[in-house]
């Protein structure tokens, strides 16, 4: 009796096991069939773009050959000098764009967040303007600001007697990185600044006034309170930006074309050249291989840089001050002022669309 009982509560067991296996395979089926659709396309316009660019980076590839040459392409791009001056190029504007970026976003919004719902909103839409607005009007605007001739950065500069004859700012090679590099600026603190605003909204409330309530100061309630709970938005900020800053090409192409000699060319607009204007296909993807390399790099160094600061930040802790806390009104008036001015010069690039004379003929004052 003992056999056939055990025997009749085996078969009872299975029975809802391969009810349960066949729900989910069923249910596993059913997910990859509504996944089909993207996995197909990131297959076919993704990967596999990938794959043969890094396979095609060992070919002689042009539109007359196709002969396979090993390492030669690389060997090519590290002696080619044009590569090396595109390669600092593009450090620089990373160096020179990602920092900046991230101390500006996260000033604008600690002031806005501090403003009324209207203000806000105002604020977030101004920043937020060059975004939505596309590079390609963007540049061609900041192109009539750089002008050497008519531009309004000219004009202001030589008013203000601090230089004393036009700078052909895109044509210097001593000043057209850093004019591009400024425009760049101008274009990506649109979304981190968006980005930091809904993160601070996050932020416990009762740890900042109980902080304050015990004295601290604005810079110990942002350091011990609200830094740690931006590390996130923070890291996220980073990489996007220096994926972005990596990847620039349409301001290259729309106002230089990678001159004076090649004074701005980066490494996007150097494989652009390479590719669909000399055809070189293989020594093209060369580029855009290391390029990758160096953005997943750079995004990993980013990623674990972050981790070690959590790691320190845990161990911590806020201590506090029973000294009475001083309000920082003279702080809080230069803030103020600041923001008005970096509002200005946002929106003044969009008045000039609407008033300025395309033609150079005057200037919109």
């Amino acid at each position: 009796m003992s056999d056939n009982s055990q025997k009749q509560n085996y078969f009872e067991s299975e029975v809802p096991t391969v009810k349960v296996n066949k729900i989910r395979m069923r249910e596993t089926i059913i997910s990859y069939a509504f996944l089909a659709p993207v996995l197909i396309f990131f297959t076919v316009f993704v990967l596999a773009p990938m794959i043969m660019g890094f396979i095609t980076s060992f070919f002689n590839y042009s539109m007359t050959s196709f002969e396979f040459v090993g390492l030669d392409n690389y060997i090519r791009m590290f002696k080619d000098p044009v590569f090396t001056k595109s390669l600092i190029n593009t450090v620089i504007l990373v160096i020179g764009s990602v920092p900046v970026v991230v101390l500006f976003s996260l000033f604008v919004a600690s002031q806005t967040y501090q403003q009324n719902a209207v203000a806000r909103s105002f604020y977030r839409f101004v920043f937020f303007l060059p975004v939505v607005t596309g590079s390609v009007a963007v540049t061609v605007v900041w192109k009539w600001i750089y002008d050497p001739l008519s531009g309004i950065l000219n004009f202001v500069l030589k008013s203000s007697h601090i230089i004393s004859q036009n700078i052909s700012w895109l044509g210097d090679k001593n000043w057209a990185l850093m004019a591009i590099m400024i425009i760049l600026l101008t274009t990506s603190v649109g979304q981190p600044i968006i980005l930091y605003i809904a993160a601070m909204g996050n932020i416990d409330n009762s740890l900042v006034e109980a902080a304050r309530v015990d004295g601290a100061t604005e810079f110990q309630v942002f350091w011990k309170i609200k830094w740690p709970s931006l590390l996130p938005t923070t890291l996220y900020i980073a990489i996007i930006t220096t994926i972005n800053s990596f990847q620039c090409f349409a301001l290259i192409q729309l106002l230089t074309s990678g001159g004076p000699n090649y004074s701005t060319s980066t490494l996007m607009y150097y494989l652009y050249e390479k590719a669909f204007q000399l055809t070189e296909y293989g020594y093209a993807n060369t580029i855009g291989v290391f390029l990758a390399v160096m953005i997943a790099l750079s995004a990993s160094l980013n990623s674990r840089s972050s981790k070690r600061c959590r790691i320190l930040r845990k161990g911590d802790s806020y201590a506090t001050s029973h000294n009475k806390k001083k309000p920082l009104t003279a702080f809080t008036v230069i803030s103020t002022i600041i923001l008005l001015l970096l509002t200005v010069l946002f929106i003044f690039p969009f008045y000039w669309i609407l008033t300025g004379d395309p033609n150079h003929n005057q200037i919109p004052l």
